[in-house]
């Protein structure tokens, strides 16, 4: 996907050149139902001699949240259309600002040249909400409609100088593009993003960014004792891959760990899913993405980080030579593991990997995958689960927060770790009940952290993918969670240790 072109203007918004002006507005409780408008509208308002709120008030406009009404300007402007943009109610936050500047960027498909006054009020929350909402994945449609808008001209914040905001715009396009990268990861069908391609392509783009790499095939996972990815890939035509990226940042602070879940397609295995939605489970790689994403913005942001990726992937397939419920696989480092559930997969590549990643010794581990169902029970689809070490996993809820994607702390209780404990081997892979069934998969992933080490697991089994209407910045598919989060993260070691 090409972002579009963004760029500061210092032309007033009601004297810009464009084919549309974007503007904001918030729900009036005073006005009942009618919408008012958000700071930077006022020129456009004066356009109109101060009657452009009883416009839209005509027109049925409201300033709920990613409410997105058109006025034509009947030449008042040098603009023809207005897109006034709801906000919703209470204060306005980066993510309102976000969220709004997604839903204009989605309604101007098509559009060559736009000047928003979101950027006014909050120049990172319009970049990225931009570029988010201008994502579109046509690659496998044979008419691919409207392009994205081509160029939208922001106008600054009234504090700040114009170096400043060219360097927010420069930092928030980057991670807008680093999470359509990983939507793009998502999106792509798993008859063509199987383990090998997967890798060989998130390689290419690692290298491209001036990372280290290391992809290790079948061979080398087998010489190293990698059981659990092995043990997952057996199933398949074709072979699990490990991929390492490295990236080290002048003066590094700290030493970061990353993890990511890369199932390129999830059956279930021998323990087989339900057809129904079996489809979503191309985006069972939603972790691996992120995290090769993330690597990459970090590279282009310049962290004074060293960070390491261990990326394990493979695919679940039922076969003759799939594992096996009652199977015993020995993991990387060494501990043995009873398989219950084949369909418990993610738990098990994500071990060998964390057990790898802390072999470089790092100050925090930081992991991601859509790793459990019971996840979307207990959260719903939009609210990542953070497990982990207390204090850091609180410090990572409270970021993720922040950005706009959300999370919510979940607790490691101990009374469920007996419940992992297996007849024949060091512990199984499931409970072998339902009950916490993201927090017992917390606890498995535990069993291969060192003590004292800060690590967080972020779950987003739900909020990777969109299997509804889009919403926000947010488009059906892929959504690209948690980079920012995972971004917000590294920017906040960086800045406190």
């Amino acid at each position: 996907m090409t972002a579009p072109k963004l760029s500061l203007t210092t032309t007033t918004a009601d004297e810009a050149t464009a084919d549309a002006v974007i503007i904001g507005t918030v729900m009036d409780r005073e006005r009942g139902e009618h919408a008012s408008l958000a700071p930077g509208g006022e020129g456009i308002d004066a356009a109109f001699d101060g009657k452009l709120e009883e416009v839209l008030a005509t027109l049925g406009a409201t300033g709920k949240q990613d409410e997105v009404v058109k006025v034509p300007t009947m030449g008042r402007l040098p603009a023809a259309l207005i897109l006034a943009v709801g906000l919703g109610k209470g204060e306005i936050t980066q993510d309102n600002v976000r969220r709004a500047s997604g839903a204009a960027a989605r309604a101007l498909a098509g559009t060559d040249r736009a000047v928003t006054t979101l950027s006014a009020v909050d120049l990172q929350g319009a970049v990225e909400g931009t570029v988010l909402g201008a994502y579109r994945f046509v690659g496998y449609r044979s008419e691919p409609g409207d392009a994205p808008v081509a160029r939208v001209d922001l106008v600054g914040p009234a504090e700040g100088t114009a170096k400043d905001h060219r360097a927010t715009i420069k930092a928030a396009t980057a991670i807008g593009e680093a999470v359509c990268t990983a939507r793009d990861f998502v999106n792509t069908p798993p008859n063509d993003l199987f383990p090998a391609e997967f890798a060989t392509r998130a390689a290419a783009i690692g290298k491209a960014a001036g990372l280290d790499v290391e992809i290790l095939d079948e061979k080398a996972l087998k010489k190293a004792g990698w059981g659990g990815v092995l043990g997952v890939g057996m199933g398949s035509s074709r072979p699990p891959r490990v991929l390492r990226l490295h990236y080290k940042g002048t003066k590094p602070r700290k030493r970061i760990a990353l993890v990511g879940k890369g199932i390129t397609f999830d059956t279930g295995g021998i323990s087989i899913k339900p057809a129904a939605n079996m489809d979503e489970m191309t985006s069972d790689m939603s972790g691996a993405a992120a995290i090769v994403a993330t690597m990459v913005l970090a590279a282009k942001l310049k962290y004074p980080l060293e960070i390491t990726a261990t990326v394990p992937m493979a695919e679940n397939m039922p076969s003759g030579a799939a594992y096996r419920p009652g199977d015993v696989l020995t993991m990387y480092g060494g501990k043995t593991v009873e398989v219950l559930n084949t369909d418990a997969e993610g738990r098990l590549i994500l071990a060998d990997a964390i057990v790898r990643a802390c072999e470089d010794q790092p100050d925090y581990l930081i992991e991601t995958a859509t790793l459990t169902g019971a996840q979307i029970v207990a959260l719903g689809k939009r609210t990542a689960g953070i497990m982990g070490a207390e204090e850091f996993r609180d410090r990572v809820a409270e970021i993720a927060r922040a950005t706009g994607e959300g999370g919510w702390a979940m607790p490691l209780p101990e009374e469920l770790r007996s419940d992992l404990d297996s007849k024949l081997a060091d512990l199984a892979n499931v409970t072998g009940h339902r009950w916490g069934g993201m927090l017992a998969a917390g606890l498995f992933l535990r069993e291969f952290v060192p003590d004292e080490l800060p690590w967080a697991h972020i779950d987003v089994a739900g909020p990777a993918y969109n299997s509804a209407g889009p919403w926000g910045y947010t488009p059906k598919g892929g959504t690209g969670q948690p980079v920012r989060t995972l971004a917000a993260v590294l920017a906040d070691i960086a800045d406190n240790g």
